[in-house]
C-alpha cells in the first residue's frame, strides 16, 4: 500500500524536471525558418549561439511551403522566427495571421523606418536592388536611363525578364503602383511584354547570360546575382558577370526598385524574448556586414560598410517608399500582369 504514493510522487517529479527541461531548451534555443539558402548564414548563427547561448535550429523551406506549416501547425509550431528572400512575403505571413508585432528599442535604432513594418511585425536585414544588367558591345551606357523608357520602340525584342508568377517581379510591380499608381503600371507592363525579347524563362542568372548569349541587351534582375556569378564555380558564370555592365534607372526620377531581405516573430513563438534578441544581433553592425556581404547585398545598418565588390558598383538612390507597400500592393501587381499578358 506504501509503494503507490511513492510511485505516485516519483511521477510527479518526472514530470516537473520534464517541464523544466523543456523551459531551458526553449530559452536557450529559437528555431528559425528561412527560405534564405545560403551555407555562409550558418556561421552568422553560430556567432550568436557564442554571444549568447541562445542556438539557432534552422528549417530551410520554400516560402509558401513554410507559410503553410505555420498556418497548419498553428499553436503547436516550433518556428520562433520567419526569414523571407521578399518583403511582400513577410506582408502575406502578416496577413495571414501568422506573426506577432514585437517593439525593440535596437531594432528601431538600427532599421530605417522604411526598411521595417510600422507597427513592427517584420525587419528589414538586407537590400537589393533590381537593375538594369547589359551588354556593352550592343548597348552604351548613355542610351540607359529609366525602366519605363525600356518600352520604347527601340527596345523591342531586346529585353528578358523573370516570369510574372516570381516574387521578385511581382514586388517590382507592386513597387511600380506605389510609386506612379495603377494606370501608368498598366502602360508600363504593356510596354516592357511588347519588347521582351520572348517569353520570361529562367531565374536571374539566366537572364544575364540570355544577354551573353545575344538573345537579348538588357536584362532587368537583381545586383547580387553579379556577384554571386562573379563567385561562382561555374567558368560561364564569372565570364557572364566580366563582360555584363551594371546599370541603376530611374536615378533622375523617382530612384531604383529595391527589396528585402525581412524576418518577423511568429505568431505562437515559443521564445520570444530568445527571437527579438536574434533579430536584434542580425541588425546589429557585427553581423550586418558579415549577413550583406555572404550574398553581395546592401545591409539595412547605414553604419556598415559595403562589401568591396558591392561598393565597386557606385552608389544609388532607391525609391522613397516604405517597403511594406510592397506587400500591400502585390495582388493588385499579379492581377495587372496577368491582364497584360506578363507571362
Amino acid at each position: 500500500m506504501k509503494k503507490i504514493p511513492f510511485i505516485a510522487l516519483l511521477s510527479v517529479l518526472f514530470l516537473i524536471l520534464s517541464a523544466c527541461t523543456l523551459g531551458v531548451n526553449e530559452e536557450n534555443s529559437i528555431t528559425l525558418f528561412t527560405q534564405r539558402h545560403y551555407d555562409t548564414d550558418q556561421a552568422l548563427y553560430d556567432i550568436f549561439y557564442e554571444q549568447t547561448g541562445i542556438r539557432v535550429n534552422v528549417v530551410s523551406a520554400g516560402a509558401d511551403e513554410l507559410m503553410n506549416r505555420l498556418e497548419t501547425e498553428g499553436e503547436d509550431t516550433v518556428a520562433d522566427v520567419l526569414l523571407m528572400a521578399d518583403v511582400g512575403r513577410l506582408h502575406m505571413a502578416q496577413e495571414r495571421g501568422l506573426l506577432q508585432a514585437v517593439q525593440s528599442e535596437a531594432l528601431e535604432a538600427h532599421i530605417p523606418a522604411n526598411f521595417r513594418q510600422p507597427d513592427g511585425y517584420w525587419f528589414g536585414l538586407t537590400l537589393r536592388a533590381r537593375i538594369l544588367v547589359y551588354h556593352p558591345e550592343r548597348v552604351s551606357e548613355a542610351e540607359l536611363s529609366t525602366y519605363q523608357a525600356l518600352t520604347e520602340p527601340q527596345w523591342q525584342g531586346r529585353v528578358v525578364t523573370r516570369t510574372s508568377t516570381n516574387l521578385y517581379s511581382q514586388s517590382f510591380t507592386a513597387s511600380m503602383i506605389a510609386v506612379y499608381g495603377e494606370a501608368q503600371t498598366r502602360t508600363f507592363v504593356q510596354g516592357l511584354v511588347a519588347n521582351l525579347a520572348h517569353a520570361p524563362r529562367g531565374n536571374d542568372r539566366d537572364q544575364a547570360k540570355q544577354v551573353m548569349n545575344g538573345e537579348a541587351d538588357v536584362a532587368i534582375m537583381n545586383t547580387y546575382y553579379m556577384g554571386r556569378m562573379l563567385n561562382s564555380a561555374d567558368p560561364f558564370e564569372r565570364d557572364v558577370a566580366q563582360t555584363l555592365r551594371l546599370f541603376f534607372p530611374n536615378q533622375e526620377t523617382t530612384g531604383t526598385h529595391v527589396n528585402l531581405s525581412a524576418a518577423g516573430v511568429t505568431r505562437h513563438a515559443r521564445n520570444v524574448e530568445g527571437a527579438v534578441k536574434f533579430l536584434e544581433f542580425l541588425s546589429d553592425t557585427q553581423a550586418q556586414g558579415l549577413f550583406a556581404s555572404a550574398n553581395f547585398e546592401y545591409p539595412v545598418h547605414p553604419d556598415v560598410e559595403l562589401d568591396p565588390l558591392v561598393a565597386s558598383w557606385g552608389t544609388f538612390r532607391p525609391q522613397d517608399i516604405n517597403l511594406a507597400l510592397l506587400g500591400v500592393h502585390a495582388r493588385h501587381a499579379v492581377i495587372i500582369m496577368d491582364e497584360e499578358g506578363w507571362e
